[in-house]
C-alpha cells in the first residue's frame, strides 16, 4: 500500500475552484517534487495532505489513515506527519531549544529532559548543535529554516512536507537548507515537496509532479518530466523559468511566483 493516496481530491474555496480533482500515491522513502506556476494549487494541496485544508470532496490517506474521514482523528493523525512552512513560524520569544521542545511536550507529553534530548539530536542533525539557546531573531533566515526542519523532525515524523521551504531565503541561505533536506532524502525520508528549485527536484526526487490550474498535467521521473516533457504546458514553463540544466536563479524564482 501506498504511504500517501490522494483519490479524485477537490477543494473550493467559495466559488474559486483550487484543486480539480487529484489522483497520486507516495510510496514509502519516495521524495516527490511538486513544481508549476503560481496559483496552481501545489500548496493547497500539500495543506490537504496535512488536514490544514479540508477537502471538498475526495479522499487523503497517509500511512493507513483515511484524514478526511469525518470519524478520523485529525490532531492525532497529524503527529505522524512533519510540515516546514516557507516562512520559519518560530516563537519569537522562546530559545532554538525552546522552540523545539514545546511541541514535543506539550503534544507528545514527553518529559522535559527526553524532549531536550531529543531537540539536541535534531539541532546536531541539521548543523546547529551550538545554537540552542539563541533566539530566532539571532539567526539567519537559513538557521531559521533549519530550526524549523529540526522543530518537525523532533516529532518522528513518517510523513515530511515541505512548502516552497527556500523561497523566503537571501540566494546565499538556500545551500544550507537544500543540503539537510538531501540528507533527510538520503536516509529514507518520505517527502512531498513544494519547490521552485529545479537543481534540487533534478538531483533529487523520485518523481515531478507538474501541476496547473488545480490538475496534474504531468508526473515522471526528474529526468523525464524536467529535460524533456511530454505536454506543452510542461514544456512552455520550464522554458519560462529555467533553461535545460541549469541552476535556479532570483529571475526564475521571481518568474514562478
Amino acid at each position: 500500500m501506498p504511504f500517501v493516496e490522494i483519490r479524485d481530491l477537490h477543494k473550493s474555496f467559495g466559488d474559486h475552484e483550487v484543486l480539480r480533482g487529484i489522483d497520486f500515491d507516495v510510496e514509502a522513502g519516495e521524495v516527490v517534487c511538486l513544481v508549476g506556476p503560481s496559483g496552481s494549487g501545489k500548496s493547497t494541496l500539500l495543506r490537504c495532505v496535512n488536514a490544514l485544508e479540508a477537502a471538498t470532496s475526495g479522499s487523503v490517506t497517509v500511512d493507513g489513515v483515511e484524514l478526511t474521514d469525518p470519524d478520523t482523528d485529525v490532531d492525532a493523525a497529524r503527529r505522524h506527519i512533519g510540515m516546514v512552512f516557507q516562512h520559519f513560524n518560530l516563537f519569537p520569544h522562546l530559545t532554538v531549544l525552546g522552540n523545539i521542545t514545546v511541541a514535543q511536550r506539550r503534544v507528545l507529553r514527553r518529559s522535559a529532559s527526553s524532549a531536550a534530548a531529543e531537540a539536541r539530536t535534531q539541532l546536531s542533525r541539521v548543523g546547529l548543535a551550538d545554537r540552542e539557546k539563541a533566539y530566532p531573531g539571532q539567526l539567519s533566515g537559513g538557521q531559521q529554516q533549519r530550526v524549523a526542519i529540526a522543530r518537525a523532525l523532533a516529532m518522528n515524523p513518517g510523513l515530511m512536507l515541505f512548502d516552497e521551504p527556500t523561497s523566503a531565503l537571501d540566494p546565499e541561505l538556500v545551500g544550507d537548507v537544500l543540503a539537510v533536506m538531501r540528507t533527510l532524502a538520503g536516509e529514507g525520508m518520505t517527502m512531498i515537496v513544494v519547490t521552485h528549485e529545479m537543481s534540487f527536484a533534478r538531483d533529487v526526487a523520485n518523481r515531478v509532479v507538474f501541476m496547473d490550474d488545480g490538475r496534474i498535467i504531468e508526473t515522471g521521473p526528474p529526468a523525464e518530466v524536467l529535460s524533456h516533457p511530454r505536454q506543452d504546458r510542461t514544456r512552455t514553463f520550464l522554458q519560462r523559468v529555467l533553461q535545460p540544466g541549469a541552476a535556479a536563479t532570483p529571475a526564475d524564482r521571481a518568474a514562478e511566483g
